[in-house]
């Protein structure tokens, strides 16, 4: 097994101090990809299905299908409903703060999402204001581990049972994250995630779906090729998603060096976790609780009520001083203008609204080290001089 090779030329690119990504492109996968360049065949072959035997074995599942992205992962995991009943137009319950591939996910697979409000201190769904929203046309729950945050799943698959719906855990930023001594992921009845660049497996665009029941698996191989099966035999709506030999082979060598990944970004998010507790009259940010792992995507950071600057204020200071940073998200049904129609005014989803007006998110990726991490510190706590 390869030992980790961080691309530095992606933050060399960035032009920050403490860039928010990168990318780990190992000597296997530089060794893949001219395999399959070598063998013309670049699409949906050999080293995408050694991809996906090795991502079920990761997680301990019997199934992954490879897909183009982790939209069309979330998608196409939802499109399986069909064959168990679903109708175009029905109802998929979601978080109000997401990315908003989880939303257009919805609409792709021919469904309406149906938006709950989150919890602020775990940027998750709230579980005691799904049942409220569950109506006659409700088909399935989807819920997100946002930055690597387990969702409650005890409770959400306790709803999802007692009323016969379909889960699909939107797992695309909490790669290892565990729940009560399950990874996320294998909780529910399938999961999506995404492998882009920013993820801690990437195949820098594509995405995988996982589950333990053949007959939803293969619905998914189906579905991502047009509905086909077999030889023009097409009994599904299905989509263009196929993932290529390229693509997989970056995967692959991810997944071989997916302990030393999630270690390093691990240890960084811990170690911000501890110094943070300095600046906790100023910020909101994630916590473990008892008998969980956050997955580490990065660290977000919201304004608590009552400071006296603005996010605006806060973030200015940080890319000014050489530290990326990316928005926490945005309450999809409020917040998002292409969403409008759905009718959903600002106050709607007051939590969502909020993490996302106060909230931003920085990152700790494998190719940030300590000196980088108290760089961080001492920028935040240069800022909170000027307000204490």
């Amino acid at each position: 097994m390869n030992g980790p090779r961080w691309n530095q030329s992606v933050e060399a690119k960035a032009g920050y101090k403490v860039p928010f990504g990168t990318v780990s492109i190992t000597d296997e996968a530089r060794r893949l990809i001219q395999r399959a360049l070598d063998e013309t065949f670049v699409t949906n072959g050999k080293i995408v299905h050694e991809f996906e035997q090795a991502f079920a074995d990761l997680f301990q599942m019997k199934e992954a299908v490879a897909v183009s992205s982790g939209t069309d992962a979330d998608a196409l995991a939802l499109a399986v409903a069909y064959d168990y009943g679903a109708r175009r137009g029905d109802e998929v319950i979601v978080p109000a703060l997401s990315f908003i591939a989880t939303g257009n996910a919805v609409f792709q697979a021919g469904f309406k999402p149906v938006f709950v409000d989150v919890k602020r201190e775990t940027l998750n769904i709230d579980p005691e204001r799904i049942e409220a929203a569950i109506t006659d046309r409700t088909r399935a729950i989807m819920p997100v581990h946002l930055m690597g945050k387990p969702a409650d799943m005890d409770a959400i698959m306790a709803v999802a049972r007692k009323h016969g719906l379909l889960v699909v855990e939107d797992t695309a930023e909490a790669h290892g994250a565990v729940y009560h001594g399950r990874l996320a992921g294998t909780i529910g009845d399938m999961a999506a995630f995404s492998l882009y660049a920013a993820h801690i497996i990437t195949s820098i665009e594509g995405g995988m779906v996982i589950t333990n029941d053949p007959q939803k698996a293969e619905a998914l191989r189906s579905l991502r090729n047009h509905g086909m099966v077999n030889k023009f035999d097409f009994q599904r709506i299905g989509f263009s998603a196929k993932m290529n030999e390229i693509e997989a082979a970056v995967g692959l060598g991810n997944i071989h060096i997916f302990r030393d990944i999630f270690e390093k970004r691990r240890r960084n998010l811990l170690y911000l976790i501890g110094r943070f507790k300095e600046f906790e009259d100023y910020f909101i940010y994630l916590k473990e609780d008892a008998g969980e792992t956050i997955g580490p995507h990065a660290f977000s950071i919201i304004l608590k009520p009552g400071v006296k600057f603005s996010k605006e204020d806060f973030v200015d200071h940080l890319d000014k001083s050489g530290i990326d940073s990316r928005n926490l998200f945005y309450s999809m049904p409020t917040q998002c203008p292409s969403y409008q129609f759905l009718g959903h005014k600002p106050g709607d989803f007051p939590e969502a609204e909020y993490c996302s007006d106060h909230g931003t998110h920085i990152g700790i990726h494998q190719g940030i080290e300590n000196d980088q991490l108290e760089y961080v510190i001492d920028t935040v706590r240069t800022f909170l001089e000027k307000y204490s």
